[in-house]
């Protein structure tokens, strides 16, 4: 890391790399936060500096329950909300207080690279089960249910990270239907939600929760700004109830109090809102840009266009290898996510992960330019 770095990510300008999962910094909302943060110190509330509840404050989970429940076009429950410090905190918590080292857990083939890292940490057994263009695929997953006792399965329901898929209702389905059939708990990953460019999703896995197994979590960090370390899990009371009396939170308070009132408020003014709707514009039209130079440039790369989310999951020619081709790309200066990163099994190594969030129209083709010749360059 870079002496004073002060954010996750720095790259040099002369670099694309489709492989950074993040928003672009000139699209952060700071003045949308500026006039939160105004709002909420105008009403001389301080019980944003308390310990907070450890539900998460009372009039921020009706906030949030209301836009929700706007965008779902499904009533959102306050009560079956909980506060968190993001998708991977809300992941580290599952296991935490879910698990035990040498527990199974089942992941989708491909899955967030990054949520396998954290299951590392808990020293969690992983079985990966394959995913089609409808999502997991529910006889597959049966298999390895007669074979394995996992304590949860950890799904990406819309939008895939990385292979941008949608799961259909009817799998949704089945899938709780299994939960109950073989009792496991459903780990839903739903940050890409509210981020749909051509299509409008199901509504979260909460809603089709007949089992009681499943937790459903957002995240402001795709629809606002990552920085805020604020996110939510949806679920039935009695699935939130270990949650919020674990001795985490007993000592600590519920998670961003502060960050939540100025939330609130963002929600409130109707800036989150507005703001989304301006994302999904930037995020569509940089999508098309990018498939569009792909199909040109790279013609042989396969893929589908993404609904929504960040990125785009292809498919290398000729069963290349994408860490060989890596090593080609970035000697000119372009680089992504290999494919391998995603598996369970260290497979995947023909396909790519690109994110089209990070970077301009402009960029996107410099890099698509980029990535051809390396292509090019690497053929026998």
């Amino acid at each position: 890391m870079a002496k004073g770095q002060v954010a996750q990510v720095s790259v040099s300008k002369d670099w694309i790399d489709f492989g950074i999962g993040q928003p672009q910094l000139d699209n952060l909302p700071l003045e949308q936060l500026e006039a939160g943060a105004n709002h909420r110190f105008e009403r001389k509330d301080r019980s944003i500096l308390a310990y907070g509840i450890e539900k998460g404050n009372g009039q921020f989970r009706i906030a949030l329950a209301d836009f929700l429940g706007l965008q779902y076009g499904n009533a959102v429950d306050p009560d079956q909300l909980f506060i968190t410090g993001g998708v991977s905190q809300a992941l580290d918590m599952i296991c935490a207080l879910k698990t035990r080292p040498g527990d199974t857990v089942i992941v989708e083939e491909p899955s967030y690279f990054l949520a396998l890292r954290i299951f590392a940490d808990y020293k969690l057994k992983v079985i990966g089960t394959p995913i089609d263009a409808n999502g997991i695929i529910i006889d597959e997953l049966e298999k390895r249910l007669k074979k394995h006792k996992p304590a949860f399965v950890y799904t990406i329901p819309v939008f895939h990270n990385p292979a941008g898929v949608t799961q259909s209702p009817k799998r949704r389905n089945k899938l709780t239907h299994l939960s109950e059939k073989y009792d496991f708990l459903i780990v839903a990953d739903e940050v890409y939600q509210l981020l749909n460019y051509n299509s409008v999703p199901p509504p979260p896995m909460a809603y089709c929760d007949d089992s009681r197994r499943v937790l459903s979590l957002g995240s402001f960090s795709k629809i606002l700004a990552p920085g805020l370390k604020l996110g939510w899990m949806q679920a039935k009371p009695n699935q939130l109830s270990p949650f919020t009396s674990c001795g985490y939170l007993e000592s600590g308070g519920g998670l961003n109090p502060f960050v939540s009132g100025i939330v609130s408020s963002v929600i409130e003014l109707g800036l989150q809102e507005s703001y989304l709707k301006r994302l999904k514009k930037i995020y569509k039209d940089r999508m098309t840009t990018l498939s569009d130079a792909l199909r040109q440039k790279i013609p042989a790369l396969k893929f589908r266009d993404p609904s929504g989310g960040y990125f785009i999951w292809a498919n290398l020619p000729d069963g290349a290898d994408n860490e060989l081709l890596l090593a080609e790309a970035k000697k000119h200066k372009v680089s992504y996510q290999p494919g391998i990163k995603f598996s369970s099994s260290k497979g995947l190594r023909d396909h790519l992960r690109l994110c089209f969030a990070y970077y301009r129209k402009q960029d996107l083709v410099k890099g698509v330019q980029r990535l051809a010749r390396a292509i090019e360059m690497e053929r026998p």
